[in-house]
This record gives C-alpha cells, sequence and structure tokens, in this order.
C-alpha cells in the first residue's frame, strides 16, 4: 500500500475521514522537498469524539482477558515484521532517516511490541494487613482509563509506539496527537498497523492537527488521565502546567545535553567510534546524543586527530542511498537555525576543526573546540550534527563540566576500569549513564528517563506500569467494625 496516499486521513472511533479545519498541514520529504501527503487538520470537535470514543471503548477493553489483549501486541508485531521494508522506506522519505537509522528504530519498536505483550499480564495486586481486627486491604492495579500521547518528529514511530502500545495492554484506551513533520510515521501507520491487529474500534485514535488549531484542548480535557509527552523542554514545562492545573499526571521525556566523557586510561578508538555514533546518528536529531565530548587533557590531541578523522569519513546526502550515514535535517528552519548557532559560535571565539556547508536540509558534521567558557551554546540541546570537545584535567572537573547544564538525560564514560567508570557516573547527574558505551541506549525492561530539565517520570518495564495504571484499595470487614457513636 502506499501509505502517504492512504493515511492521509484522521482516525477516530475506528473510521478513516478527513478532518474538518479550515487548513492542511503537508507532509514534505527533508531531503528533495517532493510533497508527501496532504492532511486536512482535526478540529476540537473531533478532539471530543476521540476522547469520547476511547472512553467508551476502554471500558470493555479493561474487562478483557489480559491474555486475549496481548495477542492483538503478537499480530501488531508480525505486521511490523512483514511490512519492513515498506516501513522503511516511509521512515527514509519522511523523516529524512538513513537505512540505518530506519532499521535501529524497526528493531527498538519490536521491542516494545514483544514488551507490550508481557505488560499485559503483568500487574498483580496486593492483600496487605491491617491494625483492625478482621478487616482485610485488597489492592487492585487498574488501567487509568484513557492517556493522551504527544510524540515527537525524529523517531516518530517507536516513540509513539514506546507509549500506545503498553497504555493498551494495560487496559487503556490513547488518543495520539503525532508531530505535524511525522504524521504518517508517527500516526497513522500506527492506526493502521493495531487496525489490522484486531485492536477493537475506538481504543487507538490518532489526530493530525496543530497548537494552532486545538490550543491546549488535547491536555485539558477532561477525559485523559495522564498525558504522556516527549518533545523539548520549552513544550514540556507548558504540557506540565497545563496539566497540572487539571489535575492529570503526566510522563515527560525531554531534551537533552549529555556528556560523553573520555577519561585518561580509556581505550581511545573505541572511545571515538562511540562518540562519532553518539552525536552523529539520525544526524544528530537524538535526544540523548552526546553533545559534548569531555577528554582528559593527558590524551586530548590523539582523541581528537582520531576523532575528527573518523567524522570526515561520514557520507552525507541522499537517504535512500543505503551508504548514507547521514541524511537531512528534518527542515530547512532547523538546518538554518543550527547553521546560525555555529556561525554565532564561532564568532565568539569558537574554533571549528572540521566545518562543511549546509546545502538546504543537509547539513555537513561541525567539530567546534575552544568554545568559550559560559557560552550559551554549552548549556543548550543541539538537534543537528554539531559536536563540541571540551577538555578537563582530572575527574573532579570532569563531573563539574558534564553537571553545568540544565538537562540530565543520559550519558557516558570511557575508562580502563570499569569501577573508575562507575564511581564517575554516579556523579553524573543524569537518569541514565553508561560505562564504556555511547550515550543513545533504550531498553524495554530498564526505567527510562531523565532528571532535571529533562523530565520527569519514567517509562519501560515495572515504570510504564506506574506511569499507566493506579491503585485502589479495597478493604473488607470480616465481622462487624466497632464505631465511637
Amino acid at each position: 500500500m502506499s501509505y502517504f496516499s492512504e493515511l492521509a486521513l484522521q482516525y477516530i472511533d475506528g473510521q478513516w475521514r478527513p478532518g474538518s479545519g479550515s487548513w492542511d498541514i503537508v507532509d514534505i520529504n527533508p531531503f528533495n522537498g517532493e510533497k508527501l501527503a496532504s492532511i486536512t487538520v482535526a478540529t476540537v470537535g473531533e478532539l471530543d469524539e476521540a476522547y469520547r470514543a476511547a472512553e467508551r471503548a476502554q471500558r470493555e477493553w479493561a474487562r478483557t482477558n489480559p491474555y486475549q489483549r496481548r495477542l492483538v501486541f503478537e499480530r501488531a508485531l508480525r505486521l511490523v515484521e512483514e511490512r519492513e521494508q515498506e516501513i522503511t522506506e516511509a521512515i527514509i522519505a519522511e523523516l529524512g532517516g538513513t537505512y540505518l537509522k530506519a532499521g535501529f528504530e524497526l528493531a527498538l519498536t519490536k521491542d516494545m511490541l514483544r514488551e507490550a505483550m508481557q505488560l499485559a499480564i503483568r500487574p498483580e495486586g496486593r492483600i496487605l494487613p491491617s491494625p483492625v481486627d478482621g478487616k482485610e486491604n485488597r489492592l487492585y492495579r487498574l488501567p487509568v482509563g484513557v492517556v493522551g500521547v504527544i510524540s515527537p518528529f525524529n523517531f516518530p514511530l517507536f516513540l509513539s509506539i514506546k507509549g500506545v502500545a503498553p497504555a493498551l495492554a494495560l487496559g487503556n484506551a490513547v488518543v495520539l496527537k503525532p508531530h505535524q513533520d511525522a504524521p504518517i510515521v508517527g500516526g497513522t501507520l500506527l492506526a493502521k498497523l493495531f487496525e489490522d491487529a484486531g485492536l477493537p474500534a475506538g481504543l487507538l485514535n490518532v489526530l493530525v492537527t496543530d497548537i494552532a488549531e486545538i490550543g491546549d484542548a488535547f491536555i485539558e480535557h477532561p477525559v485523559p488521565k495522564v498525558i504522556a509527552f516527549t518533545g523539548s523542554d520549552r513544550v514540556g514545562r507548558h504540557v506540565a502546567t497545563v496539566a497540572a492545573s487539571h489535575f492529570k499526571r503526566t510522563v515527560l521525556e525531554l531534551g537533552g545535553n549529555s556528556a560523553l566523557i573520555v577519561l585518561d586510561d580509556a581505550d581511545l578508538d573505541y572511545a571515538v567510534d562511540a562518540a562519532v555514533f553518539s552525536r552523529f546518528a539520525h544526524q544528530g536529531q537524538v535526544c540523548m546524543a552526546a553533545n559534548r565530548v569531555l577528554v582528559d587533557r593527558a590524551v586530548l590531541a590523539e582523541f581528537t586527530e582520531k576523532f575528527v578523522a573518523k567524522i570526515r569519513t561520514l557520507k552525507v546526502g541522499d537517504p535512500a542511498d543505503p551508504s548514507t550515514q547521514l541524511g537531512p535535517l528534518i527542515n530547512s528552519t532547523q538546518a538554518d537555525a543550527i547553521t546560525a548557532e555555529v556561525d554565532q559560535v564561532i564568532a565568539d571565539g569558537a574554533t571549528a576543526l572540521l566545518r562543511g556547508n549546509t546545502v538546504g536540509t543537509l547539513v555537513d558534521p561541525v567539530v567546534l573546540t575552544d568554545v568559550p567558557a559560559g557560552h550559551p551554546l554549552l548549556h543548550r540541546e543541539l538537534f543537528g550534527p554539531v559536536v563540541m570537545v571540551l577538555p578537563f584535567d582530572g575527574e573532579d572537573e570532569a563531573v563539574a563540566i558534564a553537571n553545568d547544564t540544565p538537562f540530565g538525560l543520559s550519558g557516558a564514560v570511557h575508562s580502563g576500569s570499569v569501577e573508575r567508570g562507575v564511581q564517575v557516573a554516579q556523579r553524573i547527574e543524569t537518569g541514565m549513564i553508561h560505562v564504556n558505551d555511547g550515550t543513545i541506549a533504550d531498553e524495554p525492561i530498564v526505567p527510562f528517563g531523565g532528571e532535571k530539565n529533562s523530565g520527569v517520570g519514567r517509562l519501560n518495564g515495572e515504570a510504564t506500569v506506574e506511569a499507566f495504571t493506579t491503585v485502589k484499595w479495597i478493604s473488607i470487614q470480616h465481622g462487624r467494625s466497632r464505631f465511637p457513636f
């Protein structure tokens, strides 16, 4: 099937239909500017229909035997495997993802569907003792009801599935709003997969729309009990504020400014490989990417020479070419913005060890050093193929530099001694950090999330159960209670 011609619609209560807004979201191939699809936006009225449909369908779904629920995810996994080539082509066309990126995203997606199968039967109740004679305390773990999921453009298939599949597996219904730059891969493609997998109508609704059309209605609507958002810290702060004012729970996976630390006893060749992948995977459009590579001054010259030499070998170009390693940024606005930031930091005194050209949405890799202390670029997330190499003298200074950021998502430490690496890692203010590895990792049973401005809450494994369920206390008095009056 042609995803871009057949799935350019809204999906509400099991029906494919056009939106009734007065304008269209135009889906563009970021590499060649080709128009892929035009989708009329959903309105506040259609948002209400989606949430109300989810609310109705969820009641029966919650009563469905969890062993039956898990069959939907088994079928969805088989469909992803059968349609892998078509999905790969959609990732390349809509996101500018390379074949390597598409393979990475599909592998994560399949792992998450496997985890959803297990989540369907994972929730457990408890019986707790009571100080009151004859009383039995039962704790039931129940679905929250309806979950609103807002996903980003960089890994939209996986990051949509990461919220949608576990929430459904745990007995909830979902309304999904994909990013405007990834409406098919991050949105209606999921609707099609789950529809074909036999998910009952109404349990998953996908709305392609924009805040310009619906304002904060997606968050403010009375039906959803949890909002799961992945995106920038600026928007995440707004989501959290609005949700809190309506007493809704949030799970926020926000930006990062990760540091990859190379200690003086590290395997430099291996550290170079890890650093290059950690910074330049998907053109640097990854929240866990290593914006900053911190290198002990004792090995700085050798590391930097090898690091720059390897980056020079990266091929930038058409993502449909299997040999391409870096494709385009998601749109020209992003490409222009990252290029302007590089121009500014160089004007402010930084040195470019490597810098090529920006042609449309293609941005050649940039390696910066001598970035002035306190420069704003050191503290921001860089969503593009730009890396800063920062020297340090000793572990204490490395820790201080790594922590000098409002973010705290991921990181890495390279050392010839695992325990030394762990000791340094424990001092870094992040939700996740990896010893002798890259900064980019996500595993389906390990809690994923950040500290500081990188988010609130965790997903994966038991953390997902906590995020998308609630606990209900039912007590039973065997015999008669005694009341004071």
